[in-house]
């Protein structure tokens, strides 16, 4: 979102309603899923969201939920009066992220809804960020680089390269999800099916942070790539 904004000027309340927008957009879901308690999927196995069904906090909540995307709306056309001008892909970014975690999670109520929505949404355009960041940096190295880096960031097959081996990875991280935690999907990995489900809660209480571990890195390529921005612009100055 701020990548998007970067060009917009430095008007503070709109960059900090610009900011209130985009947590609300993911926040809230989470809040109605924790005091609705009727979702029909967990976060990674069964009952690992606390919840408690408390209708007068939940009333509120939906009102300052409405209250905020009003506030955006009325921000942006603000915004669009004085300037003449449209960001479009901020606005698709925002509106894009409130659809998906609000179908994903309250509407459809569905796993294969909220996956769909959210992580799809999100994970292509961040797959295609880290392929274009680390190909400019590979053109700039020298030939020392490694045949599977050189083939990677080829200018025939790379791209396809790289999102298969994204998906060899993803599939056996899953693997190992289905083989040891949940057991649902032995047809689709067949191969890890003959694992032993792991139920001794101080044995998940370790293995379950460790194969999470893959979807939490996204949170540390965040901020490698913010800090990367950040001693670019200082080294500039």
């Amino acid at each position: 979102m701020r990548l998007y904004s970067r060009q917009e000027g430095d008007n503070f309340w709109f960059r900090v309603i610009d900011k209130i927008a985009i947590y609300t957009a993911t926040i809230y879901p989470l809040f109605y899923w924790h005091l609705e308690g009727n979702r029909n999927f967990s976060w990674f196995v069964e009952n690992d969201i606390l919840s408690f069904h408390s209708p007068l906090l939940l009333g509120w909540g939906s009102v300052l939920y409405l209250l905020i995307i009003a506030l955006y709306v009325i921000k942006e056309s603000i915004y669009i009066l004085r300037t003449k001008a449209f960001n479009r892909p901020r606005n698709l970014l925002i509106a894009g992220t409130f659809l998906s975690w609000y179908f994903g999670i309250i509407y459809f109520n569905g796993d294969l809804a909220f996956t769909t929505l959210n992580v799809i949404s999100h994970g292509i355009p961040y797959m295609a960020l880290i392929w274009i960041f680390e190909k400019k940096r590979h053109q700039k190295a020298n030939n020392s680089q490694s045949l599977i880096l050189r083939y990677t960031f080829s200018k025939y097959g790379g791209v396809l390269f790289f999102v298969l081996l994204l998906a060899l990875f993803a599939y056996l991280e899953e693997g190992l999800w289905d083989g040891m935690i949940w057991k649902e999907h032995g047809s689709v990995f067949g191969m890890f099916s003959h694992l032993p489900q792991i139920s001794n809660e101080q044995t998940l209480a370790l293995l379950v942070p460790l194969l999470s571990l893959p979807q939490s890195t996204h949170y540390v390529l965040d901020g490698f790539i913010w800090k990367i921005k950040k001693e670019k612009q200082l080294n500039n100055s």
